[in-house]
């Protein structure tokens, strides 16, 4: 069971950031103003991906195994939710004229680039599945 909920949990989180992704792009190329619906999803996207951390953290506990290629997994997903993280608390504390759409488009993007390399560090997965 708990493996479905952390394999349903990262389909929720690239989701959530390819809906932050093409949010943030629409911003920048459409030169709009900052909204605040950015850096909320933003943060739902990181927040996706710290869940998603314990739930795999639980499972190594809870004796699903470890193997090299999950460290690799595991620092990979680290990295992907610090950077999520970064831009959205930073730009919770600078004042609302100072905030742009471009770190979200970095850090989310860079973020994506993380977990799918995470993903594909675990021998026969796949980003959609499993490799057959």
């Amino acid at each position: 069971m708990l493996l479905h909920a952390h394999s349903g949990v990262r389909y929720l989180a690239l989701l959530l950031g390819l809906l932050a992704l093409v949010y943030a792009l629409w911003g920048v190329v459409g030169s709009r103003p900052y909204d605040q619906k950015m850096r909320r999803l933003a943060g739902f996207f990181a927040v996706t991906l710290q869940i998603n951390i314990l739930l795999g953290l639980t499972m190594i506990i809870l004796g699903r195994g470890f193997y090299p290629q999950l460290g690799i997994h595991i620092l990979l997903m680290v990295g992907a939710a610090v950077v999520a993280q970064i831009v959205p608390s930073v730009m919770r504390r600078r004042p609302i004229e100072e905030r742009t759409w471009m770190p979200h488009l970095v850090s989310v993007a860079v973020a994506l680039g993380l977990v799918v390399a995470g993903i594909l560090a675990i021998p026969g997965a796949s980003v959609f599945g499993t490799r057959g």
